[in-house]
């Protein structure tokens, strides 16, 4: 059970929604970690106080924990700057004396360790898995498959950079990675909010945390697509070969990415994401839902919200 709970990371994309959630349940005293305050950050943290930390220096966020008594710790720290502010938020939480429970940034799918070998946000996230192993904490991993915001702004609300990846909604067109046949979980941000707020009230938490707002593969999300839009889209594929090269179709909807990731980069991320979707790593098949013990919680559907922010108006 959680009492005080901060969220680092809290004023960005999910940490927004998180805080959102947590402040809407009302049972914990909330505050947000971040790097620096500023009038725009105070007012994505809706009342919500900012403590402003040294993520470079772990005695000083030891500090920062134990004289607000933080219990709980979110991470969802900006990784783009490296993974040493999530260690370092680990090797914090471990040493102070107020801290019992951590969620590392994962948020997302269950990476293989011969995907670290090459694919730097694997290995992050596998080594921050290995740091909490041996520490004293409690900690979950939530895995969540791939937020269902990328294809749904700007008519529905999210704090999510749009990243229609595979299927570009706003263009007509889709790159389907492998066969588009093996079953995908999407998961809107403010669902997984709600849940992990929930997630709070548990005695004990398991390691792992796996939540679903739909499950259907890549070529059933076209066919809705498409459906909604009452248009057909021009489809390509990439071979598992073509996407284990390092390769894939550069979608209209990438553009605007290029200026923070190169289209070297980004080609390489969508084909590393395009082998994980194929392979079945974020299907989740066989594991148990925390939907089931809040079924009060009603995640929204592909359908629905495809409807939602695309349908005739």
């Amino acid at each position: 059970m959680s009492h005080i709970v901060a969220v680092a990371g809290g004023t960005g994309q999910l940490g927004r929604a998180l805080v959102e959630a947590i402040k809407a349940d009302g049972k914990y005293e909330l505050m947000i970690f971040a790097r620096s305050t500023s009038a725009e950050k105070e007012k994505a943290a809706a009342g919500v106080p900012i403590i402003a930390v040294d993520y470079s220096k772990v005695d000083s966020l030891v500090e920062a924990l134990e004289k607000h008594k933080i219990d709980t710790l979110f991470s969802v720290v900006d990784a783009n700057g490296g993974a040493e502010s999530e260690f370092n938020l680990i090797k914090a939480a471990d040493k102070s004396k107020a801290t019992k429970r951590f969620v590392p940034n994962i948020w997302g799918s269950e990476y293989r360790e011969e995907q670290a070998n090459f694919f730097p946000i694997a290995k992050s996230k596998l080594d921050a898995l290995a740091m909490l192993e041996n520490t004293s904490l409690e900690w979950t991993a939530w895995y969540v498959g791939w937020f269902l915001d990328f294809y749904v702004a700007p008519r529905v609300k999210t704090y999510m950079f749009p990243f229609s990846a595979f299927i570009d909604m706003a263009h007509d067109v889709a790159a389907i990675p492998g066969s588009g046949d093996v079953p995908v979980v999407y998961t809107y941000t403010f669902d997984i909010a709600a849940f992990a707020a929930a997630s709070l009230s548990f005695p004990k938490w398991e390691k792992e945390t796996y939540a679903v707002g739909d499950r259907l593969t890549v070529n059933e999300f076209l066919a809705i697509a498409e459906e909604v839009k009452g248009t057909k889209f021009a489809v390509t594929h990439d071979s598992m070969e073509t996407m284990s090269a390092g390769q894939s179709t550069q979608l209209p909807a990438y553009e605007p990415l290029y200026s923070v990731m190169p289209k070297e980069v980004l080609t390489g991320v969508i084909a590393v994401f395009g082998v994980m979707f194929e392979n079945g790593q974020f299907d989740f098949e066989g594991k148990h839902f925390i939907n089931t013990e809040f079924p009060e919680i009603k995640p929204r559907k592909v359908r629905e919200m495809l409807v939602e922010a695309w349908g005739k108006q």
